[in-house]
């Protein structure tokens, strides 16, 4: 990612915590640069005043109930407020929209999988575009050990087990004379590399090496990934610092 040089020094020691208290804090640390920003980028006042308006015409439509027509006109300017409201309302976004995404990135390549551990069986797979036809050889590099045949007959995917020690390796696949490379990385840290190379040569489409997902979060049987976790965290932190901090 082009941005880890620049995050891994802020966010990095975050890797070394559980998976979900490092989502928590990044959570709580988004929401709290967001709200904080929208305070200061809107008119709260005249926030304050939109949103007071809105529930009166609310209340209107409310009252009007067996008068459609004057409650469609009510609905109308309901309506026109709200629309001035959300025009006021985005005016934080331009602020926060790279840099969140910029950081949705970062947490993306560190936290989306779990790392292979040393001594742990990985699989790599090699996905073949139609018609390649051949045989395909795996060479494993000092320090990886194949569990199974390294060479092997082309079919629509061809995959390999392997372990090994900890270490960073470049594995090398051999297809119709050309090389193709994929980067493993084997830690006890929080890290891996990107799990899928796109290829796309006529012969292969992609080189993936399998990672499990990282589950940040079991609730009640639902299996939740550090964006699931992020999306429930934030709601529940904007919530909460925005009654704090009274923003309408």
């Amino acid at each position: 990612m082009v941005f880890d040089n620049l995050l891994n020094p802020v966010l990095g020691p975050l890797l070394k915590l559980p998976s979900l208290l490092a989502v928590f804090i990044l959570s709580f640390g988004i929401s709290l640069i967001i709200t904080l920003i929208y305070k200061f980028a809107t008119n709260q006042s005249l926030m304050k005043d939109l949103k007071d308006e809105m529930k009166a015409f609310q209340n209107q439509i409310k009252e009007l109930r067996s008068e459609p027509q004057k409650a469609m006109e009510v609905q109308k300017k309901a309506m026109k407020t709200n629309m001035k409201y959300m025009s006021h309302s985005m005016k934080s976004t331009l602020f926060t929209f790279i840099p969140i995404i910029i950081i949705f990135g970062w947490m993306n390549t560190h936290l989306a999988f779990d790392p292979i551990m040393p001594g742990q069986d990985f699989t790599t797979s090699v996905y073949f575009e139609e018609g390649a036809d051949g045989e395909i050889s795996l060479n494993a590099l000092e320090g990886i050990f194949l569990q199974s045949d390294a060479h092997k007959k082309v079919e629509g995917e061809v995959s390999w087990i392997l372990n090994g020690e900890e270490g960073e390796y470049l594995i090398e696949y051999e297809f119709n004379g050309n090389k193709y490379f994929k980067e493993v990385l084997i830690t006890t840290e929080n890290e891996y590399r990107t799990p899928v190379k796109s290829v796309k040569d006529g012969n292969i489409n992609r080189i993936e090496i399998k990672h499990d997902k990282n589950i940040v979060l079991n609730l009640f049987g639902w299996k939740l990934g550090w964006l699931g976790t992020y999306i429930i965290l934030s709601i529940i932190f904007s919530m909460v610092l925005r009654k704090m901090m009274k923003i309408y």
